[in-house]
């Protein structure tokens, strides 16, 4: 299956000139002169931004994991600091991080990558980190059924650091635990401390 990157939001595609349309007119409601040579261009440039960064709303998140392999693996599986960036649904300002994925196999593994490729096509939309954990959390949990799911993220927002209370270099840390990470501490110690390493 093809990669996140190799998709785009159709819809921003077909409602190009208006997405132009109304991006011109912020620039001159914020009192910018849009005819100005930097600026010439930004309306078109923007739009082809949100085809690339609203690209999640073309595809179900579920359906990147592809197949499972029948393995008989039953130790932890991490994969750890994949990076994604976002638009806070709230400001529509961006804010990104790192994701940590762990699970505990149950007769089924997945390919390493399609965890990547979960996280891009749930983050590449209007969202809330509270949201991105648990659809991943919940998305493995449905699809691998495996003994237990814990996703941490990791999230420097800039609507809170570059406006507001503006604290930059501040960081939201979210969990999501599903299974036996619920139920056994050591477990969920275990992933933390492989995530120091």
């Amino acid at each position: 299956m093809a990669g996140l990157k190799d998709y785009s939001n159709s819809m921003v595609a077909r409602n190009r000139e208006q997405i132009e349309y109304h991006i011109r007119e912020i620039l001159k409601l914020v009192g910018e002169d849009v005819e100005r040579e930097g600026l010439l261009d930004t309306p078109a440039r923007v739009t082809r931004m949100y085809e690339e960064i609203f690209a999640g709303y073309e595809v179900n998140p579920a359906d990147v994991l592809g197949v499972t392999f029948d393995e008989n693996h039953e130790e932890l599986v991490i994969v750890k600091d994949i990076v994604y960036y976002s638009q806070c649904e709230h400001h529509m300002a961006p804010f990104f991080g790192k994701i940590h994925i762990g699970y505990l196999p149950n007769g089924h593994i997945l390919g390493l990558s399609k965890m990547a490729r979960l996280v891009e096509a749930v983050t590449r939309k209007l969202q809330v980190q509270e949201r991105i954990t648990s659809q991943i959390a919940d998305i493995l949990d449905e699809a691998l059924q495996p003994q237990g799911v814990m996703v941490v993220v990791e999230g420097e927002h800039l609507c809170m650091c570059s406006r507001g209370v503006k604290k930059p270099g501040s960081k939201t840390i979210t969990s999501g635990v599903r299974g036996e990470f619920r139920s056994s501490s050591a477990l969920r110690s275990e992933f933390l401390e492989l995530l120091k390493q």
